[in-house]
């Protein structure tokens, strides 16, 4: 079978290696696509000769275990399964899921829909129409954007420096967008428009409980974002850090963050068990129509053209907004 495997920095190569080969507890899975995710664009730049990524899959299952209930050969599946590019997968039956009949296998692949409900549940709005801003527009961003309009999110602020992601976030729930200058004064609590901070008993000459937002979601992983997200949070307000940042260092202004009294929450998720049971909740979601999230990978390319993908998941060419390789037929 073919496997992608890196040859060093970007740079990859498609060599055949064995299918591999289950004992009794397993599925083997026949990969038909695996998701590009924007958490291995900075491995890939970085990669060592033999790195392997892939982490989005979704196929038909080829085998199953002597063990294994609940799966047969031909199902459609999704799930946690690793080392994704390439033709055939092992998968272990409770980190799968079943593929519902009426969803795409693109708009199927469950890791990154798993994370994005962790994230909305960690965030999830006070009181039904509560405001919330979203910095970053790309794909993650705009699955918290459709996620949070199903959690009854009210107005939904998006702020991203492209213009086609801003269109994109209005098609996608968003009740007004901004590029970063041109964000309206009262959208932000910073030392501009605190004036100056007041500790007494007389309170604050600004009105720090409605400058910018209660709820702020950062889902762009830029340095320039997440100081922005903090800039829009209330004084004790929250900010959700969805955003993957693995390429170096952030510098922040915690003088303002600890002044505000504001909460930072990590929406990241690291409880397997969990995430392999959010996989399945959100395909019902979305297979259902309570969660309007589809048609949104939009640029499909072939094993070969790995490299080519992640130079366009870069730049962001042809209104990139997700990326998938196909593995096989």
């Amino acid at each position: 079978m073919k496997q992608i495997v890196m040859t060093g920095p970007r740079t990859s190569k498609v060599i055949e290696v064995d299918i591999p080969k289950i004992d009794d507890e397993h599925i083997l899975v026949k990969v038909t696509y695996t998701g590009m995710c924007h958490s291995e664009w900075y491995p890939w730049s970085t990669a060592r000769p033999g790195d392997i990524f892939g982490h989005e899959t979704v196929g038909v299952v080829a085998e199953v275990g002597r063990n294994v209930t609940g799966f047969s050969v031909g199902d459609r599946v999704t799930g946690l399964g690793g080392g994704g590019y390439k033709e055939y997968i092992v998968m272990e039956p409770h980190k799968a899921c079943h593929v519902p009949d009426n969803l795409d296998d693109l708009d199927a692949i469950a890791e990154p829909l798993a994370c994005l409900l962790s994230a909305g549940q960690k965030m999830s709005p006070a009181l039904c129409g509560d405001p919330v801003a979203v910095i970053g527009a790309g794909y993650m961003g705009l699955g918290i954007i459709s996620l949070f309009r199903a959690m009854g999110y009210g107005d939904i602020v998006v702020i991203d420096p492209r213009e086609q992601a801003r269109e994109n976030a209005l098609k996608f729930g968003a009740t007004t967008v901004y590029a970063p200058e041109e964000l309206p004064k009262e959208m932000l609590l910073n030392w501009e428009t605190w004036e100056k901070p007041d500790l007494t008993r007389d309170g604050h000459k600004a009105d720090i409980f409605n400058l910018g937002f209660h709820d702020v979601m950062e889902f762009a992983g830029t340095e320039s974002a997440l100081r922005l997200a903090g800039e829009m949070v209330s004084a004790h307000g929250r900010l959700g850090i969805g955003g993957f940042h693995n390429d170096g260092d952030r510098t922040i202004d915690y003088k303002l963050w600890n002044m505000k009294a504001m909460q930072s929450i990590n929406c990241h998720e690291r409880r397997i068990e969990y995430e392999a049971g959010l996989c399945k909740r959100a395909l019902e979601l979305i297979s259902k129509g309570i969660w309007k999230f589809q048609g949104v990978t939009n640029h499909i390319y072939s094993m070969e053209e790995f490299d080519k993908g992640n130079y366009d998941m870069e730049s962001k060419a042809g209104n990139f907004i997700k990326g998938a390789v196909r593995c096989s037929d």
